[in-house]
């Protein structure tokens, strides 16, 4: 039995039935790589052969009486594989446009919490013979690193070699009983004024520094100075995703050539594609837009409990600069700016002040906020969530079906009903976006605009210079 640390029992608590927290992954599948063929049946088995000892795969919620306290985890004793993974087909032709659509219905519909949190989908009939599985993972269980550690159960370097990450050893821990639970909740709530007197000083230490900054210029972006979008308001249940793919070695071309790293270049090129989506529409601000990235503190935290290790920054995204060469190279200042900002905030400090999340209070607060159409009434705090996830860099087998592509797709949220994620792949980069449909109607049209915007920073970087770049529009 462990405790959800406070980060991963507040992405339950921001659960609406319009706002929904689990993450997916389209995994577009080569089934002819696997040993004796493609079975629905015998895929579900080596899943569940693969997860049945690994306990994120195996525990469900148990709430603490009263809500004194985070949730538990324990092991579900009833634990079904088919309850887990499904099927289903697409409908002739079975291209790009069904199975998007199907993934847009699949990722609005919420998890069974009564369950453990995560789900697959099957998806047979896609183009070519191939098979395509949409995962589903809640964020409480799951961080970027941590959904990619768990995947790693289930691939390989090759058709027939063991999983990456083998089976744990996890000693079965007793479960706690309702008095047990109460008593700890008790005492957690009861020791909460203590925990809050050691984080004020230090957050009011970094109040002083960030002022410090922002007045040399050196801090990252403020949020809650974002241009208002159409994507800036209160979102629906429903979505829409977009898939679109990029070549890595183009990527790498314009870092070295721009003096940049693989990140400015890509937050450059959703700047390029965001820009040009907004024009076209006549809705594209004078301001640029401002972008939430999440950072891994895997490395740097101190906690050793809590599957979510992340923190965040704000950054532009260069959508009010025309010239795609000038916009990489001032994300790449800000960018700097950022990073060093971010550095000197404790890797824990998010982590530390989501322990205060009260279930109910947070809870209820969430839904007044959505049912009040809040975010339509403040400053906007930011226009979207844009994360850049390192994935292999030689190809991977799902339970022997060699993986063709992987695309992230990440929540949206209310004030910022788009999420784009993008994933490397043995020499590719998958661009996942997704989006409340009612925010971004045509979500296809933005992302094919990726590659576009790529294509021109990299005949910027590589064309003869005296050219000269175009400048700001506010200039």
């Amino acid at each position: 039995m462990d405790r959800l640390s406070g980060l991963d029992a507040s992405f339950l608590y921001l659960e609406t039935p319009a706002q929904l927290m689990h993450v997916c992954g389209l995994l577009v599948l080569d089934v002819s790589t696997m040993p004796g063929g493609y079975d629905f049946e015998g895929l579900r088995s080596q899943i569940d052969a693969h997860v049945r000892e690994v306990p994120a795969f195996t525990r469900r919620l148990r709430r603490v009486p009263l809500g004194l306290d985070h949730p538990v985890w324990v092991r579900d004793r009833s634990f079904d594989i088919e309850r887990h993974v499904h099927r289903l087909a697409l409908p002739t032709p079975g291209g790009y446009r069904e199975l998007t659509e199907l993934a847009g219905h699949l990722a609005g519909l919420p998890l069974d919490r009564s369950r453990p949190l995560w789900e697959m989908w099957v998806v047979e009939g896609y183009a070519d013979g191939k098979v395509v599985v949409l995962s589903k993972m809640h964020h409480a269980t799951v961080d970027g690193v941590s959904g990619a550690n768990l995947i790693s159960h289930l691939c390989a370097l090759s058709a027939t070699d063991a999983p990456l990450a083998p089976v744990p050893e996890v000693a079965r821990a007793r479960e706690a009983g309702p008095a047990e639970l109460l008593g700890r909740g008790v005492l957690s709530t009861a020791a909460r004024p203590l925990h809050l007197a050691r984080l004020v000083s230090p957050s009011a230490s970094l109040v002083t520094r960030t002022v410090g900054r922002a007045r040399a210029g050196t801090a990252m972006a403020a949020p809650l100075t974002a241009p208002r979008t159409s994507f800036n308001g209160t979102i629906t249940g429903h979505r829409s995703i977009g898939l679109a793919d990029m070549d890595l070695d183009d990527v790498r071309a314009v870092k070295s050539a721009s003096g940049t790293t693989v990140n400015d270049v890509v937050l450059a090129v959703a700047g390029g594609a965001l820009r040009s989506y907004l024009q076209e529409r006549g809705e594209l601000p004078t301001e640029s837009l401002l972008a939430t990235v999440p950072v891994s503190v895997r490395g740097s935290s101190r906690r050793s409990e809590g599957a979510n290790k992340v923190s965040a920054l704000f950054t532009r995204l260069g959508t009010d600069i025309e010239d795609p060469l000038e916009r990489v190279r001032d994300l790449a200042v800000r960018n700097r700016h950022a990073k060093d900002h971010h550095n000197a905030i404790s890797a824990d400090s998010l982590q530390d002040w989501a322990e205060f999340a009260a279930p109910r209070t947070f809870g209820l607060a969430v839904r007044a906020y959505a049912g009040l159409r809040l975010a339509e009434r403040h400053p906007v705090v930011h226009n979207l969530v844009i994360s850049n996830v390192p994935g292999p860099p030689v190809p991977l087998f799902f339970v022997g079906a060699r993986i063709e592509a992987l695309y992230p797709l990440g929540p949206v949220f209310h004030g910022a009903g788009l999420n784009i994620t993008v994933m490397s792949n043995a020499g590719e980069l998958h661009v996942g976006v997704i989006a409340c449909r009612e925010s971004v109607p045509d979500v296809d049209d933005l992302v094919q605009r990726f590659p576009v915007a790529l294509a021109e920073l990299l005949e910027a970087v590589t064309a003869p210079a005296g050219g000269g770049p175009t400048g700001r529009d506010d200039a």
